[in-house]
């Protein structure tokens, strides 16, 4: 039978950087004692107002359709916090609801790349993106970024990179999985380089209100120069603790989210109109989850370099926001890959391989910060233990 050659583009980019994370839940189920330190799910509780919000609006029978953009309540709540934000207008037209930032990335380069177009994007990377930029059959060029610069992708990198059939530059500030966060200089180094070269970007901001103390955040939207070349995308997942939901979004120019309509239309022709409301109500205000998220991250970024940094060689990179940790575990003679699975089997420990966010994080592993504070520091011994018996 035939198939689509989207299907052989993306074989081998979907559910397999994800092994470590599936055996270690199965080995939980089988009865094993494992701390999960993998995935960027939050600790903390969706707040019991959302839910009660989501909860009222299906008792009021907000559970029929919507329209291809987004219920009115949601778009008038996101033009009121990105005009805020970015110290101009942006209006209801320039936004797109979608399940959830991965949906809107999808989308996203959907309406602007094809086959042959080359999108740039920084090595390390979130795992999707790959896949994500191959389902259009477009070329993924990693630029690698280097932690002597604190993992900021620079100008000098993206140049280098740069060739006649590059489209798009991805940025992901605060990064996953580095937590590094793009300063005001590098940002308008890369919008200059955007404008000469004539090509998009693109930033994926989820992380946008997970910074530490006295980190600054700035985003490409914030740029007035830039407003026609820049998309962004994001969504309530990691703000307010509540990725189940599945409730994201994009904006842009009013040009690109009029082209980019139709396609978000063919695709699910709108999102629920509870988890709308609820999303409504999750942006008329500061979240209250996002403060005690960075708090509790920060701190246990603090306690793992204390613990980690220096035993048996392991360098502990300090990350700007987020919810993960980088150990550069070269010291042990191991690949990243090779440590994280044998400490899983070894000690219930389960952390990602870095190979798993690109080629750059080969001797690294990714620790996610979301785990209950004792068996925080349970894990970091067991780490330590395991580290100094391979030296």
């Amino acid at each position: 039978m035939r198939y689509a050659s989207i299907t052989q583009r993306l074989a081998d980019l979907g559910g397999e950087k994800w092994e470590l994370y599936s055996r270690a839940k199965q080995m939980a189920k089988d009865g094993q004692d494992i701390i999960h330190m993998t995935i960027g799910e939050p600790d903390v509780a969706t707040s019991v107002e959302l839910i009660e919000s989501a909860a009222q609006a299906m008792a009021k029978g907000r559970t029929k359709y919507s329209n291809g953009r987004g219920e009115p309540e949601l778009l008038n709540a996101l033009s009121q916090r990105y005009s805020n934000t970015v110290g101009r207008t942006i209006n209801e037209d320039q936004f797109v609801c979608f399940p959830g930032t991965q949906t809107a990335l999808f989308a996203a380069l959907m309406a602007l790349t094809e086959a042959g177009d080359e999108v740039l994007v920084g090595d390390p990377m979130y795992a999707t993106y790959a896949g994500l930029i191959s389902a259009s059959g477009a070329v993924m060029v990693p630029v690698p970024l280097e932690q002597e610069k604190g993992f900021e992708l620079t100008e000098d990198n993206i140049i280098s990179k740069i060739t006649p059939r590059t489209r798009v530059i991805l940025l992901n500030s605060p990064h996953n999985p580095t937590g590094a966060v793009l300063s005001h200089q590098r940002m308008q180094e890369i919008i200059d380089l955007a404008e000469k070269h004539d090509l998009w970007i693109l930033s994926d901001e989820v992380y946008d209100e997970m910074l530490f103390d006295g980190v600054k955040f700035i985003s490409p939207l914030s740029f007035p120069k830039a407003e026609e070349r820049v998309v962004v995308v994001s969504s309530i997942s990691k703000s307010h603790a509540a990725p189940g939901f599945r409730s994201g979004w994009s904006v842009g120019s009013v040009e690109f989210t009029k082209r980019l309509l139709p396609l978000a239309e063919t695709m699910l022709f709108g999102n629920q109109p509870f988890i709308a409301d609820m999303t409504a109500k999750a942006l008329s205000k500061p979240s209250k989850v996002a403060a005690e998220m960075r708090k509790k991250y920060e701190d246990r970024a603090h306690r793992i370099y204390t613990c980690l940094n220096g035993i048996a060689g392991l360098h502990i990179n300090q990350p700007k926001a987020g919810m993960f940790v980088l150990i550069d575990v070269s010291s042990t003679g191991m690949s990243g890959e090779s440590f994280a699975f044998d400490l899983l089997e070894k000690t219930g420990v389960a952390v990602m391989p870095g190979s798993s966010f690109g080629s750059e994080l080969d001797k690294w592993v990714r620790v996610a910060l979301t785990v209950e504070d004792d068996a925080f520091d349970t894990a970091c011994q067991r780490i330590a233990k395991y580290s100094l018996s391979k030296v």
